[in-house]
Parts: C-alpha cells; structure tokens; sequence
C-alpha cells in the first residue's frame, strides 16, 4: 500500500456535495471486494483476535450488524459459528446473498441468516426476524460505526445504537466494535497506510479530509484509489469516498460504558494488541462483556 496523498482541510466550507458517501448508492459495493479481498485474505492477527475471543467465551450465535459484502460473515460460517449478518445498504447485500447462493452446497450456510436491517431499530427488527433472540455476540468491526454520522450535534442517534447493541445480547454476552484513531488522523490530516483487517493485493492511495465546523472535527472524508490495472480479469483503476464521524477515543469510550449503565466490562485493545504496547495504532477495538445478572 502506498503513502498516503492527504488534503488535510481546516476550513468550514467543503461543500455538501463534496462529502458524498458512496458506500450505501452501490460505488463503493461494486469495488469493495477488490480492496478487501476475499475471507483468505483477511490478516491472521485479525482471525486469531476475533476466532480466538469468540471461542475463549464461549460465544456461538453471532450478530454481524455491518457484514457489507459478506467477508467477515464467511470467514465466522467456516469456523462453525452460528451467524446473522445485517447490513443497511441492499447494495452491499446483493453481494453476501451471491457468496451465501455460491456456497449452497456447503451445509454450514444453510443457516446463514442474511437480512436488511437498521441500527436505530435493531431490537426491534431482531424481534420481528428471530422472536426472542439474544446473541451471544455482537460485532460492528471494520470502521462502521463511524458511518453514523452526529445529524443532530449531540451524537444521541449515535448512543442510542449503541444502546440496542447492548439490549441485542445476552448476559455475559460481547460486543466487540471498533474505530479509527481518529485523535492521531486530526492531529496530522493522514489515515495510516497500513490495514490491520486485509492484504489488499493492489495499490492503494488513500485522500484524507476532515472538515472542522465551528472550530471542532465533524467529518473525516476518505477518498479511496485502487489501482487493479494489472488486474487480469477486471483491469480498472476504482474510486469512492467514504464519510465517517471522527470518534475520539476518550470520548467513544464514555458512550460504552454509557450504554451498558457503566456494569459492563470493558477492554480496549489497539490494532489487536493490549493498548499499552501501541503507541500509535491504526484502530481502537473496543470489547465490552454484558454483566450476566
């Protein structure tokens, strides 16, 4: 992966029409695969971390709240695990209803739950789908919080989701969720250039943008360039941008404990590793353990 190219804006002003997310109208669906690869090649700090908390807890029925193309999904389905996997773009899960067709002869996808559904009436759409359903885990992993944007400017949208993670598991049950350092990528105007969740076979450049309102970061822009023209079969240079609301990890740490009334146990780790032996990580993960009484 290449050194970043960064437009770091300090200004009030990109305009509007400038910060398009294109991860829910189907741009971003339609090259995701390539940047993310398939479930091989996911990073084996990333399946060891995850694989490994999963069973050290005993947890079998998975809650994927932003499965997008289907990859995480997969790589939890072939370790035997029981999982639902939700998503908000019907774009995105055109593709993990693909991948589920594709493996129809594997009989652990059988039971490979895939469904359209929304944060803000997750309890709810649980209920309506799976009655009486509890998880043993809930996962929003890969930066996908963030794509909850703060549309009222007191980020109560953002604790309410937070809050139906919570009410979706069962006592003792985890959430495991992540997000960027949003405290390093403010301060220099660039995203790392390295991954810890995939081995992106092609090059890729990544534009950063953070627009500040009123003297305070609102929206960190990505604009994302891969260069697959050595790509054999589907030779083509792809571009989207994706807009997410830059968490702070003090402050993204408050509203867990928040949502879980302070009685959950909560550890952060940073790039899959304990947060003291990082000094400048790319992620924060987040694991919180619902008290069990």
């Amino acid at each position: 992966m290449s050194a970043d190219q960064v437009f770091h804006s300090r200004s009030e002003g990109i305009p509007s029409e400038g910060v398009k997310d294109q991860y829910a109208d189907g741009k971003a669906a339609r090259v995701w695969k390539k940047f993310i690869g398939d479930s091989n090649q996911r990073t084996q700090n990333y399946k060891d971390f995850l694989i490994g908390l999963l069973k050290k807890h005993g947890c079998k029925k998975i809650l994927d709240t932003a499965c997008g193309t289907g990859i995480d999904s997969m790589m939890l389905v072939d370790e035997g695990f029981n999982v639902v996997s939700i998503d908000a773009s019907d774009k995105m899960l055109k593709h993990a209803l693909k991948a589920r067709w594709d493996k129809r002869k594997d009989l652990k996808y059988d039971e490979w739950v895939i469904e359209e559904a929304n944060w803000e009436t997750l309890p709810r759409d649980i209920e309506n789908l799976m009655p009486g359903t509890q998880f043993d885990a809930v996962i929003c992993l890969g930066n996908s919080f963030a794509h909850l944007l703060d549309e009222f400017g007191d980020q109560r949208m953002q604790r309410m989701c937070l809050q139906n993670f919570a009410k979706c598991l069962k006592p003792g049950g985890l959430l495991l969720i992540d997000h960027r350092n949003y405290d390093a990528m403010i301060d220099s105007g660039a995203t790392p250039g390295h991954s810890i969740y995939y081995n992106c076979k092609y090059p890729v450049d990544i534009k950063t943008s953070v627009l500040v309102v009123r003297g305070k970061p609102e929206l960190i822009a990505l604009d994302y360039c891969i260069d697959a023209t050595s790509d054999g079969e589907i030779p083509e240079r792809s571009e989207f941008r994706l807009c997410y609301y830059p968490h702070k990890l003090k402050k993204f740490t408050e509203m867990l404990d928040d949502a879980f009334g302070g009685k959950a146990n909560h550890h952060i780790y940073a790039d899959f590793k304990p947060l003291d032996q990082v000094k400048n990580p790319g992620f924060y993960i987040h694991v919180m353990e619902k008290t069990k009484n």
